[in-house]
């Protein structure tokens, strides 16, 4: 099983976002690891291993409007099941 269970993906779109204030909001309130947090002040792309994924959307949503989320079961998949 893998340690991070979910693979968290998602798009915030909104105004004067920081990807670095982001990823280091993520580093000290989040458990998990391979985060990425990429883009400019109106569009950040994130992408982070967790076994909380609910905690994550729920801080994004607080900075715009999120979508094309996806969070899928990295331990299903590895059993060759539908993550």
């Amino acid at each position: 099983m893998e340690k991070y269970r979910y693979d968290t993906q998602l798009l915030i779109e909104g105004e004067t976002l920081s990807e670095d204030a982001i990823h280091d909001y993520f580093l000290q309130h989040f458990e998990g690891d391979c985060l990425l947090a990429v883009g400019d002040e109106a569009l950040v792309k994130i992408h982070f291993h967790t076994n909380t994924p609910w905690r994550v959307l729920e801080y994004c949503a607080t900075l715009g409007e999120i979508y094309d989320i996806v969070v899928e079961d990295m331990d299903r998949q590895s059993r060759g099941l539908k993550g």
